[in-house]
This record gives structure tokens, sequence and C-alpha cells, in this order.
């Protein structure tokens, strides 16, 4: 979906500006951050009463997500995580542990962990009582900053036309909940957040 020209270069500044700093965290830093995550997160109400969790596997410098989807899995969840389609929309397989992932090249884009087994189709997302998402940044209002490739824009999509609500959750580093996000009619804010030092839930 285009985005309007002065809200594009907005997001662009504060992409950069989020990327960077991601860059220049140290990889003890990382380690320890993805540690607390996976303990903050699962401390949400809407990810302890979920069956079936809509996740991902963190790549580069995303705050990382590997614990907690171990965690999750031996708390009894199913979970999804994508595969990446040609066209930047997202299919699904389940999650059947860290031996159950791939590398996955895709054209132009960085190299991905996905999951080995069958694909269950787009809409198998929309079986979810939650959904992590990845991000950039969040503001008090529970608007997300993604990256701009548009996949969860479409995921976020699919759940509305399927009349689906599942609680939506960024998963962030703690300097990454910011004072504004730019926005547009398409986004969709969030329920929460679940950074290393802890959640904070937003009002609908």
């Amino acid at each position: 979906m285009a985005e309007n020209p002065p809200t594009a270069s907005a997001k662009s500044e504060l992409r950069r500006e989020l990327l960077a700093a991601r860059r220049a965290l140290s990889p003890d830093a990382r380690a320890a951050a993805a540690a607390a995550l996976a303990v903050t997160a699962l401390d949400l109400p809407e990810l302890a009463g979920a069956r079936t969790v809509a996740a991902y596997v963190s790549v580069g410098g995303e705050p990382g997500t590997r614990a907690l989807l171990d965690a999750l899995r031996a708390a009894g969840k199913r979970v999804l995580l994508p595969l990446l389609l040609p066209d930047n929309d997202l299919d699904w397989a389940a999650y059947e542990g860290p031996g159950s992932l791939a590398e996955a090249a895709h054209p132009g884009k960085m190299r991905l962990l996905e999951p080995s087994g069958p694909a269950l189709g787009p809409e198998a997302v929309t079986e979810a009582d939650a959904v992590l998402l990845p991000g950039l940044a969040v503001d008090g209002r529970g608007m997300r900053l993604g990256r701009g490739g548009g996949s969860y824009d479409r995921v976020l999509q699919r759940l509305e036309r399927a009349g689906a609500h599942p609680a939506l959750v960024v998963l962030l580093y703690d300097e990454e909940v910011v004072a504004r996000v730019p926005e547009e009619p398409h986004d969709h804010p969030v329920q929460a957040v679940a950074t290393p030092s802890g959640v904070r839930r937003f009002s609908s």
C-alpha cells in the first residue's frame, strides 16, 4: 500500500535512526535482551491464555525471539511461524523446535530461518489467539512502526477481513517505545508491547 509522501519520509527517517541504534548494540546486550524478553512476554495474559500464537524468528538486530518461541512451545502452545512468499505476503507453518528451522534464501532479501514443515496457507494466521509482530517502534497509543515491507500490513488486513481479533503484541527494545510514530489510515494499533524490562498495555 502506497504511503503518503510526508508520512513516508518521516517513517523512513525514524527507521534509519532506530536501525542504526540496533546495529550499535553489542552481542552480549542482544543476548541479555532476548533472555529477558522471553520472560516478560510470557507474563502477558494474552500469551498465557493463548492456545495458538503466530510468532516469527528474529533476524539481524531484532530483539531475539528464539528463547520465547521455545518457551511458548514448552508451555503447550501451538506456534505458527511465517514463510515469506514471492509477493511479500506470508504463509505459515507450525514450529516444531529448533531443529525444524531451515535457512531460506529469498532473492534480494536477507536469509531467513523458516519452519520446514508443511505450509498451512496464508489464512492460518486467522486461527491465532495472539499475533507477535516485529517492528521498530511503538508509541503511547499503540501505533507500531514496521520495517516498511508490507508483509504484516497484509496479515493485519487478512485478520480484519476474516473478523478475527487476536491480541496484537509487538516485541521491541526498551528505548523503542517512543513519543510518537507517524501513522497512516491503514496502520493498526497493537494491544501491548513487550520489551526486556517489562510489558505495556494500550487501551483500544
